[in-house]
C-alpha cells in the first residue's frame, strides 16, 4: 500500500490569546497540496520504520518519529513495515509530520478501521494531526483540533511552496507573538477568507528567520493573486490562476531555496 502525505498550509492564520496551559487559541483554515512526503507499508511481524528521500537523514531517531508514534497509537493485528520518502522540509510551516502521521492513520483505516477515538487519538500527537488525517480543507479553531470541514472553491487551485532552506521550530514563534489579538477569521468562501484574512505568524517568524522576508518579496514579484508564509514558517506559498504562471515562477527561483509546486487538493 502506498500513500501522499499531502503538505499542509494555513491559507489564513489568527491568533487570538495565549491560553493557561501555554497553548494558543487559534483559527485558521487549513488547505492540502496534491503532492509531499510518500509512504509505503507492507505486512511485518512488528512495526518497522525506514526514512529515505531528500529530508530522510534529518530523522536521527526513528522510534521517536511521529509515524512511530502514529503507529503506536493505534491497535490492531500484526505489525506494518513503513518506507517514509521524507521529500518535505523538516521544521518548516507544512505539517510534514503531522501529514505522515495523518497518511499512517488513512492506512491503517483502510486496513483495519480506525477506533472510535481516533481524533483522540491524533490531537495527542500534534495540534495538525487531526486535520491531516483526511487532509480536506477545513476550519480549525482551538489548538487546531476543533474542525470544521468546509467546500472550498479553491480546489485545483495552482499552488507554489517555497522554503530558504532555514528550519524554523515552531514553539519560537509563539512565543514571539506580540498578544494582540487582530480578530477573528472573516466570514465567506475560502477564497475570500485567503484573501482578507492574514497570518499573525509572520511578524514574530520573520523576526528569527529574516529570509522569509526575501522568499515574500520573491513571490510577490510573480503572477499570484496570494503569498503567504504558512504556519509558523519558514515555508511560503503563492496562489496562481493557471500553472503555466506557476511554472515560470518556479523556474525563477534561487537555485539555493526548495520549492515545490501543485495543485491544491
Amino acid at each position: 500500500m502506498n500513500e501522499t502525505a499531502y503538505a499542509k498550509i494555513n491559507l489564513a492564520l489568527h491568533v487570538r490569546r495565549r491560553r493557561d496551559d501555554g497553548y494558543h487559541e487559534l483559527e485558521t483554515v487549513f488547505a492540502f497540496v496534491d503532492a509531499g512526503d510518500r509512504l509505503s507499508v507492507v505486512p511485518a511481524q512488528r512495526d518497522e520504520l525506514h526514512t529515505v528521500g531528500e529530508f530522510g537523514g534529518v530523522l536521527t531517531d526513528p522510534s521517536g518519529n511521529i509515524v512511530a508514534q502514529a503507529l503506536a497509537a493505534l491497535p490492531r493485528p500484526g505489525g506494518l513495515a513503513i518506507t517514509l520518502e521524507k521529500n518535505l522540509p523538516v521544521a518548516a510551516g507544512l505539517g510534514g509530520g503531522s501529514a505522515d502521521a495523518g497518511a499512517v492513520f488513512r492506512m491503517v483505516e483502510q486496513r483495519h478501521g480506525l477506533p472510535a477515538d481516533w481524533p483522540l487519538r491524533a490531537a495527542r500527537l500534534g495540534a495538525d494531526v487531526p486535520a491531516c488525517v483526511h487532509s480536506v480543507t477545513a476550519i480549525g479553531r482551538g489548538t487546531g483540533t476543533d474542525l470544521q470541514p468546509v467546500v472550498s472553491d479553491l480546489v485545483g487551485t495552482p499552488v507554489l511552496l517555497v522554503n530558504p532552506r532555514v528550519p524554523l521550530a515552531t514553539g519560537p514563534v509563539f512565543k514571539g507573538w506580540d498578544g494582540i489579538d487582530r480578530g477573528a477569521l472573516p466570514n465567506g468562501s475560502v477564497r475570500d477568507i485567503a484573501l482578507t484574512g492574514r497570518n499573525d505568524l509572520e511578524a514574530p517568524a520573520l523576526a528569527l528567520c529574516p529570509q522569509i522576508g526575501a522568499v515574500l518579496d520573491y513571490l510577490r514579484g510573480t503572477a499570484a493573486w496570494l503569498v503567504r508564509m504558512s504556519g509558523s514558517g519558514a515555508t511560503c506559498f503563492a496562489l496562481f490562476e493557471t500553472a503555466a504562471e506557476r511554472d515560470a515562477a518556479q523556474a525563477g527561483l534561487p537555485p539555493e531555496w526548495w520549492s515545490l509546486g501543485g495543485a491544491l487538493r
